[in-house]
């Protein structure tokens, strides 16, 4: 399976709307992929091919409100799709998973690991903000202020994305996927969920005192997402007595510009936890 090859799409009805997913066979330790905020699971279009070829067998899920997914849910806090993951991993009758949250859905894989600790072998942080240090007012006010503006005006998303996201290499396909991210952004509803999202907490503290899984965290040494990313990989690591690995030159979204050195982060860690 080549970068472009997208899994046959299946869905998990829920009580409060449908999730998408699709699941890559293979032999190895099952991996769940969770995207980040404003995004779909196609996020991880350029490392799942690595993970297969390398024998896992790989999940990656929209989240509630974006991708395939419904868009209308009352919730779309990292707690909330934490529930959808749990589901998931009920639904395919996983056990020994690894999760893996991206950003806004580090919270999520933590979350998740607490809920359903008998399915759960381990948790990857990429570029994550639970448990992070506490921002400061202007850091908040600043965070509410780009939310405010990408709910607004979608094409803000698509700037981000393209100018700011990943400062040093971006994959061949990436104007035409973020093109893509807008434009489902523009989908009539869509504004509901980028609101619930973009409004919420990201970056709880306190959600690792029951976490009992290794960890593993991840992340792009230019970062554009955090002042100092090393300090707050850092302190993720000590949190969660985790071991850390920083990509050197990866921006917010290491699986996309620098997907072989995410694979090479990851697969021994699938095999430890295995």
């Amino acid at each position: 399976m080549n970068a472009t090859t997208t899994p046959q799409t299946q869905y998990l009805q829920l009580p409060g709307g449908t999730i998408a997913f699709d699941d890559t066979a293979g032999p190895g330790t099952p991996v769940v992929l969770l995207p980040g905020m404003l995004d779909s699971r196609a996020a991880y279009r350029h490392l799942r091919p690595l993970l297969t070829a390398a024998g896992h067998r790989v999940i990656t899920m929209d989240l509630r409100g974006f991708g395939e997914s419904s868009i209308t849910w009352d919730d779309y806090s990292p707690a909330a799709v934490a529930t959808d993951v749990v589901a998931l991993l009920a639904h395919l009758d996983l056990t020994r998973a690894t999760l893996v949250g991206q950003s806004y859905t580090g919270a999520t894989a933590v979350r998740a690991a607490t809920l359903a600790p008998e399915r759960v072998a381990g948790v990857v942080l990429l570029d994550a903000f639970v448990e992070q240090p506490a921002p400061g007012l202007l850091t908040r006010a600043m965070v509410h202020l780009l939310g405010s503006v990408v709910i607004a005006f979608p094409k803000a998303w698509g700037y981000y994305l393209n100018k700011m996201a990943m400062p040093t290499t971006k994959p061949a396909d990436h104007e035409r996927y973020v093109a893509g991210l807008v434009a489902a952004l523009r989908t009539p509803g869509r504004r509901r969920a980028t609101r619930g999202q973009v409004r919420g907490d990201a970056g709880p503290t306190g959600w690792a005192e029951e976490l009992r899984c290794p960890v593993l965290v991840v992340m792009g040494s230019k970062d554009p997402d955090f002042p100092n990313p090393e300090m707050v990989a850092d302190r993720q690591a000590s949190v969660m007595n985790a071991r850390k690995v920083m990509i050197d030159g990866a921006g917010h979204y290491p699986m996309a510009d620098y997907p072989q050195a995410t694979a090479d982060a990851l697969l021994p860690f699938f095999a430890e936890v295995a």
